[in-house]
């Protein structure tokens, strides 16, 4: 993966996980992105950095905010956007997705940002690609979802500052099933976070090297203790098997963040979740839209993240 993503000289042509990205250049996109949060939302002063550049939006499953950040950062920078809609598209009379690359290569499409419900597919279509093809993973499978790493440790930079080596962060919920997950957890590996917390059921959390380094444990109250952010995660109905939990009820009784549960944390703890929000499942309506939520601060850093991510890989 990590000779994918760079070439001999070390600069980033894809960007396809946090796993492996040096810490300096990890750094230096959260920097760039932090001096692009005002142009992210509106005005025209980066419209020149990729002007003539043609970028797509590959995803073959469903998104919203990926989605639409992608194309709304690729715009601001002044690229020609085309958004490609799988389900409407030739990969439903059987076209494979290497077929679909190559294609929309030969139209001039120099940067694909690719959604993928398997493990492994951008990395595939990566080193399939022609050189200067830039491929950028929007979330594969279970595996990466590194933009969205991104902008959660540009939210946590700005609401506790750069030195991460302070920081206590709890990551709740399904994290089993989440490419958000790991990513956050290679991201706060790489930034020396003092202290990492993963919290969930038994059957909820992975059984492989995911989460070396972190304190694991079943008690929500235990994990929130005094912590400086509570990461929560959707839980992925739609990706696991029946009965590996109990009931929508005991979840949120066990693991959903309330207002008392936030209490244990600590005064300015932040709240983040990547979306969709099940309300009343992992979070109570009260959490989300109180005043230690940053869910919309992580959604509006989305846009400024991914064009510090296209910029460095196009422009």
């Amino acid at each position: 993966m990590t000779d994918l993503q760079t070439d001999a000289e070390g600069r980033l042509r894809h960007l396809l996980s946090l796993e492996g990205l040096p810490r300096p250049e990890l750094e230096r996109l959260l920097e760039r992105a932090q001096r692009l949060t005002a142009d992210a939302h509106g005005g025209t002063a980066q419209r020149g950095v990729l002007a003539g550049k043609a970028v797509c939006t590959l995803f073959f499953e469903p998104s919203t905010r990926t989605r639409s950040s992608f194309s709304l950062a690729a715009q601001r920078l002044g690229a020609d956007l085309l958004n490609f809609d799988a389900s409407t598209a030739s990969t439903t009379k059987g076209e494979a997705d290497l077929d679909t690359l190559k294609t929309l290569e030969a139209m001039g499409v120099h940067a694909f940002v690719v959604r993928h419900k398997r493990d492994g597919a951008v990395a595939e279509l990566a080193a399939a690609a022609e050189p200067g093809t830039v491929l950028l993973n929007a979330g594969d499978g279970r595996s990466n979802h590194p933009t969205q790493g991104l902008l959660d440790m540009l939210t946590l930079r700005q609401a506790k500052g750069a030195d991460f080596s302070r920081l206590k962060v709890a990551i709740v919920g399904d994290v089993k099933h989440s490419r958000v997950a790991r990513s956050d957890l290679h991201a706060l590996r790489t930034l020396g976070c003092g202290e990492i917390r993963v919290c969930g059921p038994a059957s909820l959390l992975p059984d492989d090297d995911t989460l070396r380094g972190c304190t694991v444990t079943d008690d929500l109250d235990a994990a929130l203790d005094g912590v400086d952010a509570a990461m929560m995660l959707r839980l992925q109905r739609e990706r696991m098997a029946e009965g590996l939990v109990a009931s929508i009820e005991d979840y949120h009784r066990d693991y959903g963040l309330t207002d008392s549960r936030l209490a244990r944390a600590a005064p300015d703890a932040i709240v983040m979740h990547p979306g969709p929000m099940n309300r009343g499942v992992e979070i109570t309506d009260a959490v989300a839209d109180g005043p230690q939520s940053r869910v919309l601060r992580q959604v509006a850093n989305g846009v400024a993240v991914r064009m510090a991510v296209l910029e460095a890989l196009l422009g």
